[in-house]
């Protein structure tokens, strides 16, 4: 959801993207124009000269953790949110918008009926709290501590590579490479930095249900990104296998970007 939707760093048909924001949903955060909303007002507020602490995870463990889980940041004066129209004009994301609380009920009739209610406890209940709360914690990791390859000049938060979370996030948390190259469908850059997401992605290409796949080369240049390592990243992805570089699409990223 987060590579499609948010960043558009691939083409898929309709149904398969209702889907992923579907299962994006159940996560329980928000619905698909809230998560936008929330992505896109941190994406921007973490490339300005300075950022507010809720934004860039500035403060400590516990605190950062009681604002992100109990506390909502209301700004005087909020950037606007203007959402690409195919998404701002779709009746099925506004529907997904009104209801996200209520798109788990299927799946507790579902489990109640599999397995009673124990079933809907630990299917519904602990798995939503266990993955808000994931997403937090990896979140705060990755804006404070860990590996990185890349610097983005002049933003007021940098991106770090969390590998022990690798398999768990589906890739997402090669949070430095992702700073770098928000477009890229492929997060894991290098041979050993695996990305789950990504071979979704591939295998899903290979059944034609998957196109324009975007690269870091297939991005606009980004005079403020730098390397901290001696090979840069062109360098490295040479002994990248086959698999790993797909059809690729001349689009850019849009303007939310």
């Amino acid at each position: 959801m987060h590579r499609r939707l948010i960043h558009n760093a691939y083409e898929c048909p309709l149904w398969l993207e209702y889907l992923f924001v579907h299962f994006g949903v159940l996560v329980g955060m928000a619905g698909p124009l809230g998560m936008m909303h929330q992505h896109d007002l941190r994406d921007w507020a973490q490339r300005q000269p300075d950022c507010h602490p809720y934004l860039r995870h500035g403060e400590g463990l516990w605190k950062d953790g009681w604002w992100q889980l109990h506390c909502d940041l209301a700004l005087c004066e909020p950037p606007e949110f203007d959402p690409e129209p195919r998404v701002a004009n779709d009746r099925v994301y506004a529907f997904m918008e009104r209801t996200w609380m209520w798109q788990q009920l299927p799946w507790a009739v579902l489990l109640f009926w599999v397995g009673g209610l124990p079933w809907v406890v630990w299917g519904i209940s602990a798995r939503i709290a266990v993955s808000v709360t994931g997403h937090w914690l990896v979140g705060y990791f990755a804006h404070n501590r860990g590996q990185r390859d890349w610097h983005v000049e002049g933003a007021a938060v940098q991106g770090f590579n969390i590998p022990a979370a690798a398999y768990l996030t589906m890739g997402e948390s090669w949070h430095n490479n992702h700073h770098a190259y928000p477009g890229s469908a492929l997060l894991g850059l290098y041979e050993n930095q695996p990305d789950p997401g990504w071979w979704v992605l591939n295998r899903l290409r290979d059944l034609g249900l998957v196109w324009s796949i975007r690269l870091p080369e297939d991005l606009p240049s980004r005079p403020e990104l730098s390397a901290l390592t001696a090979t840069d990243c062109t360098e490295r992805r040479r002994h990248l296998p086959l698999s790993r570089s797909p059809n690729r699409s001349s689009h850019h990223e849009n303007g939310r970007q």
